[in-house]
């Protein structure tokens, strides 16, 4: 083998060496889904992915609110306790790249919304260990409402993806269900979470 290939060579394993170090790195250190949600939050920013809103004329089904939440507070509470109010839950976890990405986007959406006395969020955690979810939220000073589930998601709310958000309007229709991450703040929804709380 020439010097020359044998220089290329010894280069290819030094920088596959750094790049697979680096890897392994975040991912000791648990640094990888942060890093991955801030990737995956600058494509959230070119406002390329959002949720595909349905008109209001559309025929919702009926979404059941037979299922279980706890609050941090250890308070078990039923979805039937939001009936009458628009309820934007998202089934997420702090493990989720995808969940943490999009989340800046619903504390934006919360701020502006989430004040109507009849919008109701639920950011409903998976996380095994809860005090995870709430540290979290604490850390990235986000403030609104986690939950995590006390029951098993019935039918409707089955889902194998993380994150999946539902829209239950306020007559108790699932409005909208997407699945994977998306941009919640944009004014297209703002409106759509409005005119399904009457506003």
């Amino acid at each position: 083998m020439n010097e020359k290939k044998t220089k290329n060579l010894t280069r290819s394993f030094i920088e596959w060496g750094a790049i697979i170090g680096v890897i392994l790195l975040l991912y000791v250190t648990g640094w990888h889904t942060e890093v991955m949600g801030t990737m995956q939050r600058g494509l959230l920013a070119t406002g390329l992915i959002k949720p595909d809103i349905p008109t209001l004329s559309e025929d919702f089904p009926v979404a059941s609110t037979e299922f279980y939440f706890a609050r941090d507070d250890g308070r078990v509470i039923s979805l039937a306790e939001f009936e009458g109010n628009v309820v934007f839950m998202n089934v997420w976890a702090t493990w989720c790249p995808p969940c943490i990405a999009e989340m800046p986007s619903i504390q934006n959406l919360y701020n502006r919304v989430g004040s109507l006395e009849n919008v109701s969020f639920l950011l409903v955690s998976l996380d095994e260990e809860f005090d995870r979810a709430i540290e979290f939220m604490a850390r990235r000073n986000f403030d609104m409402p986690v939950y995590h589930f006390r029951s098993r998601a019935p039918g409707v709310y089955e889902s194998t993806v993380i994150p999946t958000t539902y829209v239950i309007s306020a007559d108790g229709r699932l409005a909208l269900e997407k699945r994977g991450l998306a941009k919640y703040d944009t004014d297209e929804f703002e409106q759509f979470i409005r005119k399904l709380a009457g506003e």
